[in-house]
């Protein structure tokens, strides 16, 4: 019995670092709008994949609640018959009252990694210096390291993690799509890791 319990609490802290660390954000506890310490951002940048629509639909949120003037999408077409997904969520803003001056895009990123190495071109060539960055919650941590990876000297990246989306949400470990996910942005990141030291 005892080891019974010992195993269940092993594996419920595991789950709650999993979730902790794959999720920074860094306005926890700022509430919907700016407020005291929880400063705006220059740019809001949402980058596409899982859950597109999610992701898009709270970055045009935060532009909304005043975190920010300017939204960034970033994400080549998922079929490339048809919009990339940067024009896609670009449709999704303006549809939601954003203005077109406020918006830019980056059609051709295939991965995180591309997201990261455009965005950073969009955001040098306005001069952005704050951005906060929008993706699922699993994806956060990838993300934004990649990020700050790409960012020049002086340019901060802040998260802002989509907590529950179609794919992804606080009981991601009751399903095997939760575990696959989150296995697999810990492989990815470890990988990250290897790779950033060579």
């Amino acid at each position: 019995m005892k080891g019974l319990l010992i195993f269940f609490i092993a594996v419920g802290a595991f789950i709650f670092g999993v979730s902790v660390y794959l999720q920074p954000n860094d306005f926890t506890g700022c509430g919907a709008t700016p407020k005291n310490s929880c400063a705006t951002a220059d740019a809001v940048v949402v980058v596409s994949g899982g859950d597109t629509v999610a992701r898009a639909a709270k970055g045009i949120e935060l532009v909304q609640d005043g975190w920010a003037d300017t939204l960034i999408f970033s994400g080549a077409a998922q079929d490339t018959s048809g919009p990339s997904n940067a024009a896609e969520m670009k449709r999704q803003a303006l549809a939601a009252g954003v203005a077109e001056g406020a918006i830019f895009i980056d059609e051709y990123a295939v991965n995180t990694q591309q997201n990261a190495e455009n965005t950073q071109s969009i955001v040098a060539e306005h001069d952005l210096e704050t951005v906060i960055l929008v993706t699922s919650g699993y994806h956060q941590r990838r993300a934004s390291l990649e990020f700050k990876k790409e960012a020049d000297a002086g340019v901060k990246v802040l998260n802002w993690p989509v907590k529950s989306d179609k794919d992804w949400n606080a009981f991601w470990w009751v399903t095997p799509r939760g575990w696959w996910l989150a296995g697999g942005e810990l492989v990815k990141i470890g990988a990250f890791y290897i790779g950033a030291g060579r």
